[in-house]
């Protein structure tokens, strides 16, 4: 089954912001990593204006690298400003799902 759009939206900046902070990344590893947790349906269409959002608040930085293949790649970092809002994302996560997780559970 496929999970609603709407309920992703705003959930996705936080896994991909959590990604960020876990390691220096660009966009299409981000791509694999979501896939991996599950997020199979979720392609560079979707992530690349979630990190274009994210920097444009000043929750990661990004910087132009060489890669090993082909054209230099986009690589985020997360910023201190990211951190903070990554911390009160992740306690708002767990109240939100206690409260679902009461009625659907």
């Amino acid at each position: 089954m496929k999970p609603n759009a709407q309920i992703l939206k705003g959930l996705l900046e936080g896994c991909v912001l959590k990604l960020i902070e876990k390691d220096e990344t660009y966009g299409y590893k981000i791509c694999e990593d979501l896939a991996l947790g599950g997020f199979e349906n979720v392609g560079e269409g979707t992530v690349y204006p979630i990190v274009i959002r994210l920097e444009k608040k000043g929750f990661v930085s990004a910087k132009s690298k060489k890669s090993p293949l082909g054209p230099k790649r986009k690589y985020f970092n997360i910023t201190k400003d990211g951190k903070e809002y990554l911390d009160a994302f992740s306690a708002e996560w767990k109240i939100v799902k206690e409260l679902v997780d009461y009625f659907i559970v």
